[in-house]
């Protein structure tokens, strides 16, 4: 069946359910950023793989939307498909909650699973469906009605994280959040988010790829905690530790039917963009919910002293293996046959020697020349390419040890590359400095700051089309909220820097069809000074690789943008050099030379 007959299906049961639009979003039952393939509808309504759309079905059209990172991907994939490709943020295309506003018939019905959208974007849709005396469908999952070869949810095993890593245990942080439902006048709080979850309770597992947690909600009340759960997935050592902190297991989908028999006496703390529509709605009217964000967000977000001190670790080791990927690249860059893939493999070859290595903690992104134009491309046997000499190849991966996850990006001249290409690198590395080299107020924002990446961009006329970075999370989702570094005011996504939050710093540059550039590291935000103008913040850079000097123009940069980069190149040699091999050393001398 492919995607215009699948289409077909589903408008025929739309059809039979008097449904005039079907919303079908990349997210699973927990809005998670990543999902399991099992939650895959959207790709298998559309063809489109990317990380983030929705779909939106009518009676005779299609549409996709998607953000710009993916635009390119998009409408390659969704090609001959019928299905209409919507550039989110572009002038002149309006967002889903327009469309739907402007092109909902009177008395219309707009279907979608509860389950995979959120409580915050069920009631923008009811306020829509009000507006025009309609109605909201959500308790049909319509494309599993001839999804024949579904995936099946994982029965992977769950792990518990030591405090040895984690930091605090599982008792201090439920400690930490009930102080939190007191104060917002909470009995009973629900969490469908997985990382918040897991975090909560130091468990990790196998049920997303890449992203090591476990498919579950929980309550957390007073006096005990309810965990919905695939009871197979624990342990006898976890069980009867979960029962010492007062964790209660019941079926994974018993949540549906236990949020209708909450008493009335109880005060529920929701965040609504946290909670599915359909838990929202299972929930009796005479309960009284509070909404607020989950406190677990910044709670894990400023990590502690052992978790900084443990990604130290996890960060070093990577710089390490990615230092014996770079020098193993430029000697044999033209000698042998290197692809996207077994490049991207003999990474992670080198991460594994460094022992504790779980997994990537993210889809590789391994980009060859044109490829690297594509934000999010990722390399398959359809698309790998031989990597050549007088192009860039650019890697962004990450890792997953034990002591915490890393997410880096760096871009390799292959042998001697075009002068428009070192231009292009070298905007990119003074961004990047640039940016980590901020001193600023406590009270800033990512917002504030942004304008030290975008400057050497916007000077030219030019601009890259995603974030400038994102925060961190430990072994758990490596987009984090809820600071992040962006151009644009967004209401719930400007959170104030804070002491022991980790975020990227990634400026790039793309010409389609041509190469893309990207350098990322991570910055740690740290205390500098503190006088009578107030209390001052700064960054730590703790990603330690070079940034490939055959690609740089040293005519382009300032007499400052040198010496940050000669500083930053100094730091790395001083931090990895003691973990090499005398040759290595040699090596890493010549990559991180003064210029």
């Amino acid at each position: 069946m492919n995607i215009r007959e699948r289409l077909s299906k589903l408008r025929e049961l739309m059809a039979e359910k008097e449904i005039d639009m079907y919303i079908i979003p990349t997210a699973d039952f927990h809005q998670s950023e990543y999902v399991g393939e099992y939650f895959k509808a959207r790709k298998f309504m559309t063809g489109f793989s990317g990380s983030a759309g929705t779909a939106v079905v009518t009676k005779e059209k299609a549409y996709l939307w998607t953000d710009g990172r993916y635009f390119i991907q998009a409408a390659k994939q969704i090609e001959g498909t019928t299905v209409e490709l919507m550039k989110m943020r572009e002038p002149g295309v309006p967002t889903i909650e327009e469309y739907l506003r402007e092109n909902l018939p009177e008395n219309g019905t707009i279907g979608f699973d509860g389950r995979v959208v959120s409580m915050g974007e069920g009631m923008e849709y009811e306020k829509i469906v009000a507006e025009k005396g309609g109605q909201i469908v959500y308790e049909y999952d319509l494309v599993d009605t001839f999804w024949e070869e579904r995936p099946k949810m994982s029965e992977e095993p769950a792990f518990a994280l030591d405090v040895q890593y984690a930091g605090e245990s599982t008792a201090d942080k439920l400690s930490r959040i009930r102080e939190f439902m007191k104060e917002h006048g909470a009995t009973a709080h629900v969490l469908t988010t997985l990382d918040d979850i897991c975090w909560t309770l130091n468990m990790r597992g196998n049920d997303i790829d890449f992203f090591p947690m476990v498919l579950c909600y929980a309550m957390i009340k007073m006096d005990g905690v309810d965990l919905y759960i695939d009871e197979r997935k624990l342990g006898t050592e976890m069980k009867e530790s979960f029962a010492k902190d007062g964790i209660s297991i019941h079926a994974y989908n018993d949540i549906y039917e236990d949020m209708k028999k909450i008493a009335g006496e109880e005060v529920v703390l929701l965040d609504e963009a946290k909670i599915n529509y359909a838990i929202y709605r299972n929930i009796p009217e005479e309960v009284k919910t509070v909404e607020a964000r989950n406190p677990e967000i910044l709670f894990k977000a400023v990590k502690n002293d052992v978790e900084i001190e443990n990604i130290r670790k996890a960060q070093l080791k990577d710089s390490v293996a990615h230092i014996r990927f770079m020098k193993w690249l430029k000697e044999n860059i033209g000698k042998i046959r290197i692809t996207e893939m077994t490049a991207s493999e003999k990474l992670d070859e080198f991460r594994v020697q460094m022992g504790n290595f779980i997994r990537p903690s993210f889809e590789p992104i391994s980009a060859y020349g044109e490829h690297a134009a594509l934000c999010h491309y990722t390399s398959s046997e359809e698309t790998d390419v031989e990597l050549k000499e007088g192009s860039v190849f650019l890697t962004d991966t990450g890792a997953g040890f034990y002591e915490g996850s890393t997410d880096v990006t760096r871009t390799y001249a292959l042998g001697e590359i075009p002068d428009i290409m070192k231009e292009h690198f070298t905007m990119v590395a003074i961004s990047n400095l640039q940016l980590a080299s901020a001193k600023f107020l406590k009270g800033c924002n990512g917002m504030n700051l942004d304008i030290l990446a975008r400057k050497p961009f916007w000077d030219r006329g030019l601009n890259f089309n995603h974030g400038t970075g994102h925060g961190v999370g430990y072994l758990l989702n490596i987009h984090e909220g809820p600071t992040n570094f962006r151009w644009q005011y967004r209401v719930k996504d400007t959170h104030p820097f804070e002491e022991g939050i980790i975020l990227t710093d990634e400026p790039g540059i793309y010409f389609e069809g041509s190469h893309g550039v990207r350098l990322e590291n991570e910055l740690l935000v740290k205390a500098w000074k503190k006088n009578e103008y107030g209390e001052f913040l700064c960054f730590e850079p703790i990603t330690l690789i070079p940034m490939d000097l055959d690609a740089i123009m040293p005519e382009m940069m300032s007499e400052e943008e040198k010496r940050l980069l000669n500083e930053y190149h100094a730091l790395v040699y001083e931090k990895v050099s003691p973990y090499l091999e005398e040759e290595e050393k040699e090596w890493l001398k010549k990559y991180t030379r003064a210029i």
